[in-house]
């Protein structure tokens, strides 16, 4: 959550950045919580007055009993009793502005960086880069008209593919479970490994450190990320022990660092981690979400990161580069977006979308979101550090991205690389398969 220190020196910044955010009642926001934090400091500031006679008070009570003065004693001890009784009233009235601080601050979202292009919707996400074509300053994805010609005849979707190869049974998936949990099967099963595998590989190999958190979370950790009370449709929950399926890996791997404070030379923090993921996805229907392109569960790795804030965007960078590289060894068309304001998470600062394209069904297909969270969820965490030589812990900068999510990699690797002998294998992959075809 946004800081108060940020929300009360820099009060125009932040309704801007709402604003930009498209953050309905942005200023009514900033306000309640201004009025709150008043409140609770103004009970602060009269609970210390208090105290502070009360302990004088009590220090004048011995004093009177020594010399003799028995009733003037007890008129103080009555007087000290009567403070008391209003301190508590105040720290109620304390902890209940907190409370109320606490909910405030939870309903409204982090601002965007500058740099973060305005906008309201998909369509006015900029497209900063692509292995299609060189972009230009200003393009986005309404006014974006190129899709690669893959030059593959009467291409087949990937659940046509899916069911000619027998890699994957979506029917099967609901007798067992329901729609958007497929079975997957034999050379389906073993790209799946292969991919896991292959994407693990290749973040150890950038210095990140593995990790295999547990797949279902507590409601601290939820709120820690910023998922509660957020997204808490989204959240499968399993309500007789207060637990929450993962939506995704940056939750518990994230939350490692709740309630933590770091050393300077231990920054920046790399991890990596793959596990299943859980998603409701309520509401979702039609060819949008057809096959693989929306799942309720699936695999995905997730790279996260823990950094002071002066080097955050340089381990922003490096994570983009590292997600960019992949698709490149998996040899499959991308773009990378800019996400216009209207259009970023509730959380993320900045983020940064990558597309493949999905031959068949001539559409992009997001395979990872890369996010600079600032300060928003190590203020919620209390994930901090300690700058070398100073005693004063600082909150922490926390990013991730997926790198990369399964479903969509696999929808666009089958439908792209389909040929009348098979399906190919990307080169890169084929030592993770064993093999270099399906047919």
């Amino acid at each position: 959550m946004l800081t108060l220190k940020l929300i009360n020196e820099d009060t125009e910044r932040v309704i801007r950045g709402l604003e930009k955010k498209h953050f309905a009642g942005a200023a009514d926001a900033v306000a309640e919580v201004q009025a709150t934090d008043r409140r609770r400091r103004e009970a602060q500031q009269q609970l210390d007055q208090l105290l502070a006679e009360s302990k004088k008070k009590a220090a004048e009570i011995g004093a009177l009993m020594k010399q003799g003065l028995r009733a003037e004693a007890e008129e103080a001890k009555a007087a000290v009793a009567q403070l008391k009784e209003k301190a508590k009233e105040l720290e109620t009235t304390m902890d209940e502005a907190q409370k109320d601080l606490t909910t405030q601050l939870c309903q409204i979202p982090n601002i965007p960086y500058d740099e973060v292009p305005e906008g309201r919707a998909a369509e006015d996400n900029h497209v900063v880069k692509s292995n299609l074509r060189e972009c230009k300053p200003g393009d986005t994805v309404g006014n974006w008209d190129m899709n690669p010609a893959l030059g593959i005849e009467n291409p087949l979707p990937h659940w046509e593919l899916a069911k000619k190869y027998n890699l994957i049974d979506f029917d099967l998936g609901v007798k067992i479970t329901g729609a958007g949990f497929p079975v997957y099967i034999g050379k389906g099963a073993q790209l799946q490994r292969a991919l896991i595998n292959f994407f693990l590989d290749q973040a150890r190999q950038a210095g990140y450190t593995e990790i295999m958190p547990p797949t279902v979370v507590n409601t601290a950790s939820g709120y820690g990320t910023g998922q509660l009370p957020d997204k808490e449709g989204q959240m499968y929950h399993a309500e007789v022990d207060d637990l929450y399926l993962i939506p995704t890996a940056e939750v518990p791997v994230t939350n490692i660092y709740r309630d933590v404070i770091l050393d300077e030379k231990d920054l920046p923090i790399k991890n990596c981690a793959y596990t299943q993921c859980f998603r409701r996805e309520a509401g979702s229907y039609g060819k949008d979400v057809r096959g693989l392109n929306r799942l309720h569960e699936f695999s995905k790795i997730e790279i996260v990161r823990i950094d002071k804030p002066e080097h955050s965007k340089q381990s922003h960078s490096e994570m983009l580069a590292h997600v960019e590289g992949l698709l490149q060894k998996l040899e499959l068309p991308y773009r990378i977006l800019l996400l216009c304001g209207g259009d970023q998470s509730f959380t993320s600062a900045i983020c940064y979308d990558f597309e493949v394209f999905s031959e068949a069904q001539q559409r992009w297909l997001e395979v990872s979101s890369v996010s600079n969270f600032d300060t928003y969820q190590a203020n919620r965490l209390k994930c901090r550090y300690r700058p070398e030589g100073s005693k004063k812990p600082e909150l922490c900068h926390t990013l991730n991205g997926s790198a990369l999510a399964l479903p969509r990699i696999v929808a666009a690797l089958l439908e792209n690389n389909q040929t009348p002998e098979g399906i190919r294998i990307p080169k890169a992959l084929q030592p993770y398969t064993g093999f270099d075809m399906i047919d």
